[in-house]
């Protein structure tokens, strides 16, 4: 009885000397591993090596960002960068652009900047047809300036040369899409990233093509912003140009109502018949021929179309409710597209 009691005794000593040893391991790797932690987040300044720049793209997943950041050997430990995220349950709020981190940051210091979106360059996307004014507000709003410097650069300096002609200012030229604008870009710097992508999409045979239409670059140009904002849809934009090219031959007014929009500092969602008696050289149902600049900044597809139109004998169009235009060669035939579509 008092052997068997002995054992017992024995065996729960062992018992609890494997727990003490357990705890104590387990305090020992905890120790070990909150060390480790504190050190990769906030005092290891080993990387970046040197002033790095690093682009985090649009719409890119946390694990993304880490790996961006790993590529340009800016992380010591991308496992204790992640952590640090989570535990700060900041992971998806990480602000796209380009940042410039100086030499020999915490890794702290650098989820801090992604965080609060202190960028050295931002993402800044154009549309397809808006003015020179809406993109000088879409700027002004990413806090890259100011919308009177803007529309000063845009407007009221000079244009460009093109095609061996001088545009009158940058409307028309200032190309859509998403660009990488470094925050201490002046307006003119700014307006040349765009005309120069302007002049990238442009057809290397536009002045040829021009002259085969009877046409200046700029005077292309500016069918295709009326095609950009006449046009809902790709397809439809040959035929659209083909249209325009048509009435000026026969020196038909174009009767564009997205001329009549650009007379206003906003666009009309509907054009009165005020507005069609406005004495504005951009109206383009009291003059024949081109307005006197682009309207819009056209897109690739209606650039496209201006410098290779459909050929057709149409004369007029009707925008349909799905998007799509409905085209006629006569009045008549355009009368009963108008019953059809728009009553």
């Amino acid at each position: 009885m008092a052997g068997a009691q002995s054992a017992v005794n024995r065996a729960g000593r062992a018992l609890l000397g494997i727990t003490i040893a357990t705890v104590l391991a387990a305090g020992i790797v905890v120790a070990a591993a909150s060390m480790w932690f504190r050190n990769a987040v906030y005092v290891d300044r080993t990387l970046p090596a040197q002033q790095t720049d690093v682009v985090i793209p649009r719409g890119a997943t946390f694990s993304q960002v880490v790996d961006a950041l790993q590529q340009k050997r800016v992380l010591q430990s991308p496992l204790a960068f992640r952590l640090l995220a989570r535990l700060r349950h900041v992971d998806a709020e990480v602000k796209a652009g380009e940042y410039r981190f100086p030499a020999h940051q915490t890794s702290d210091a650098i989820l801090q900047r992604l965080v609060r979106g202190e960028q050295f360059a931002v993402w800044v996307t154009i549309p397809e047809g808006w003015t020179a004014r809406e993109i000088a507000r879409a700027l002004a709003d990413r806090a890259l300036g100011d919308t009177a410097a803007y529309d000063r650069v845009f407007l009221r300096s000079r244009g460009i040369e093109l095609g061996g002609v001088r545009t009158p200012n940058l409307e028309g030229y200032l190309f859509p899409s998403t660009y990488l604008v470094p925050i201490d870009d002046s307006p003119e710097r700014v307006a040349s990233i765009l005309v120069d992508q302007f002049r990238r999409e442009l057809p290397p045979d536009a002045r040829a093509r021009a002259q085969a239409l009877g046409r200046t670059v700029p005077e292309v140009v500016t069918i295709a912003s009326l095609v950009e904002r006449e046009g809902k849809v790709d397809e439809d934009r040959p035929l659209i140009a083909s249209v325009i090219y048509n009435r000026l031959r026969l020196g038909m007014p174009l009767e564009v109502d997205a001329s009549i929009e650009y007379t206003f500092p906003e666009h009309h969602d509907v054009i009165t018949k005020r507005d069609l008696q406005t004495d504005s050289p951009y109206n383009t149902y009291r003059h024949t021929g081109l307005p006197p600049t682009p309207i819009a900044n056209p897109g690739k597809a209606s650039l496209d179309a201006a410098f290779r139109p459909a050929k057709t004998d149409y004369l007029y169009y009707v925008a349909k409710p799905d998007g799509h235009s409905a085209f006629a060669k006569t009045l008549q035939e355009h009368n009963a597209n108008v019953e059809r579509y728009l009553k």
